[in-house]
Protein backbone atom coordinates (compact mmCIF):
# COMPACT_ATOMS: atom_id res chain seq x y z
CA UNK A 1 0.00 0.00 0.00
CA UNK A 2 2.73 2.55 1.17
CA UNK A 3 6.04 2.47 -0.57
CA UNK A 4 9.30 1.12 0.91
CA UNK A 5 10.28 4.56 1.54
CA UNK A 6 7.27 6.04 2.91
CA UNK A 7 7.16 2.98 5.13
CA UNK A 8 10.71 3.33 6.78
CA UNK A 9 9.44 7.32 7.14
CA UNK A 10 6.75 6.31 9.01
CA UNK A 11 8.65 3.81 11.26
CA UNK A 12 11.76 6.48 11.39
CA UNK A 13 9.09 9.15 12.58
CA UNK A 14 7.06 6.98 15.24
CA UNK A 15 10.91 5.54 16.73
CA UNK A 16 12.06 9.06 17.12
CA UNK A 17 8.31 10.52 18.57
CA UNK A 18 9.03 7.32 21.23
CA UNK A 19 12.31 8.82 22.12
CA UNK A 20 12.20 12.45 22.08
CA UNK A 21 9.18 11.57 24.59
CA UNK A 22 10.96 9.93 27.01
CA UNK A 23 13.95 13.21 26.68
CA UNK A 24 16.42 11.11 24.14
CA UNK A 25 17.28 12.85 21.00
CA UNK A 26 18.32 9.90 18.55
CA UNK A 27 21.11 9.32 16.27
CA UNK A 28 20.66 8.25 12.42
CA UNK A 29 22.38 4.97 13.25
CA UNK A 30 20.18 4.23 16.14
CA UNK A 31 16.95 5.38 13.91
CA UNK A 32 18.27 2.81 10.95
CA UNK A 33 19.18 -0.05 13.49
CA UNK A 34 15.68 0.21 15.45
CA UNK A 35 13.53 0.53 12.36
CA UNK A 36 15.71 -2.07 10.51
CA UNK A 37 16.48 0.17 7.32
CA UNK A 38 19.90 0.75 5.45
CA UNK A 39 21.93 4.10 7.07
CA UNK A 40 22.08 5.00 3.63
CA UNK A 41 18.43 5.05 2.88
CA UNK A 42 17.68 6.31 6.26
CA UNK A 43 19.72 9.27 5.82
CA UNK A 44 18.03 10.63 2.68
CA UNK A 45 14.47 10.00 4.49
CA UNK A 46 15.60 11.82 7.10
CA UNK A 47 16.36 14.85 5.05
CA UNK A 48 12.69 14.57 3.83
CA UNK A 49 10.64 14.78 6.83
CA UNK A 50 12.90 17.45 8.10
CA UNK A 51 12.71 19.10 5.16
CA UNK A 52 8.71 18.73 5.59
CA UNK A 53 8.95 19.98 9.10
CA UNK A 54 7.80 16.83 10.42
CA UNK A 55 10.82 16.00 11.93
CA UNK A 56 13.52 18.69 13.92
CA UNK A 57 16.90 17.61 12.96
CA UNK A 58 20.49 18.84 15.20
CA UNK A 59 23.72 19.08 14.00
CA UNK A 60 26.60 18.83 16.27
CA UNK A 61 28.75 16.57 18.54
CA UNK A 62 25.27 16.37 20.36
CA UNK A 63 22.65 16.71 17.49
CA UNK A 64 20.51 14.12 16.37
CA UNK A 65 16.82 14.05 15.76
CA UNK A 66 13.43 14.66 17.90
CA UNK A 67 10.17 15.89 17.74
CA UNK A 68 8.72 18.39 20.17
CA UNK A 69 5.46 16.90 21.76
CA UNK A 70 3.25 19.23 21.18
CA UNK A 71 4.41 19.19 17.53
CA UNK A 72 4.19 15.47 17.38
CA UNK A 73 0.69 15.87 18.81
CA UNK A 74 -0.42 17.73 15.72
CA UNK A 75 1.29 15.82 13.37
CA UNK A 76 -1.15 13.18 12.13
CA UNK A 77 0.10 10.16 9.64
CA UNK A 78 -1.72 11.95 6.64
CA UNK A 79 1.49 14.39 6.52
CA UNK A 80 4.21 12.06 6.49
CA UNK A 81 2.48 10.04 3.73
CA UNK A 82 1.99 13.20 1.56
CA UNK A 83 5.91 13.82 2.57
CA UNK A 84 7.05 10.89 1.02
CA UNK A 85 4.68 9.62 -1.52
CA UNK A 86 2.51 12.56 -2.41
CA UNK A 87 -1.15 11.56 -2.72
CA UNK A 88 -1.09 8.79 -5.32
CA UNK A 89 -2.71 6.80 -2.65
CA UNK A 90 -5.60 8.16 -2.49
CA UNK A 91 -5.80 8.39 -6.39
CA UNK A 92 -4.98 5.62 -9.07
CA UNK A 93 -6.85 2.46 -9.92
CA UNK A 94 -7.21 -0.55 -7.75
CA UNK A 95 -5.92 -2.62 -10.74
CA UNK A 96 -3.79 0.14 -12.00
CA UNK A 97 -5.64 1.23 -14.95
CA UNK A 98 -4.90 4.38 -16.70
CA UNK A 99 -7.94 5.54 -17.58
CA UNK A 100 -10.06 4.60 -14.43
CA UNK A 101 -12.84 6.73 -13.16
CA UNK A 102 -16.38 7.04 -12.08
CA UNK A 103 -17.68 7.74 -15.56
CA UNK A 104 -15.48 4.98 -16.65
CA UNK A 105 -14.62 2.40 -13.84
CA UNK A 106 -12.88 -0.40 -13.17
CA UNK A 107 -14.84 -3.96 -12.25
CA UNK A 108 -12.87 -2.60 -8.28
CA UNK A 109 -13.62 1.28 -8.73
CA UNK A 110 -16.61 1.59 -6.60
CA UNK A 111 -15.08 -0.96 -3.85
CA UNK A 112 -11.80 0.61 -3.92
CA UNK A 113 -13.48 3.33 -3.67
CA UNK A 114 -14.80 3.02 -0.02
CA UNK A 115 -11.60 1.55 0.83
CA UNK A 116 -9.23 4.62 0.40
CA UNK A 117 -12.12 6.87 1.60
CA UNK A 118 -11.44 4.63 4.61
CA UNK A 119 -8.02 4.87 4.59
CA UNK A 120 -7.90 8.58 4.18
CA UNK A 121 -9.90 9.32 6.89
CA UNK A 122 -7.43 6.97 9.36
CA UNK A 123 -4.37 8.90 7.71
CA UNK A 124 -6.27 12.45 8.68
CA UNK A 125 -7.62 11.64 12.37
CA UNK A 126 -4.40 9.54 13.18
CA UNK A 127 -1.24 11.23 15.26
CA UNK A 128 2.10 10.82 15.11
CA UNK A 129 1.89 10.94 19.04
CA UNK A 130 -0.71 8.23 19.37
CA UNK A 131 1.36 5.98 17.35
CA UNK A 132 4.49 6.20 19.57
CA UNK A 133 2.31 5.85 22.95
CA UNK A 134 2.43 1.97 22.41
CA UNK A 135 6.13 1.72 21.60
CA UNK A 136 6.98 3.48 24.99
CA UNK A 137 4.61 1.08 26.63
CA UNK A 138 6.40 -1.54 24.77
CA UNK A 139 3.40 -3.39 23.54
CA UNK A 140 3.54 -2.51 19.86
CA UNK A 141 7.61 -3.02 17.71
CA UNK A 142 8.69 -1.40 14.89
CA UNK A 143 11.14 -4.13 13.77
CA UNK A 144 10.74 -7.59 13.03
Amino acid sequence: MFSKTCEYGIKAAIYIAGSSKEGKRVRLKDIASNIDSPEAFTAKILQLLAKNNIIDSIKGPTGGFEINEEKMKSIMLNEIVLAIDGDKIYNGCGLGLHKCNAKKPCPLHDKFQLIRDDLKKMLITTSLYSLSEGLTEGIVWLKR
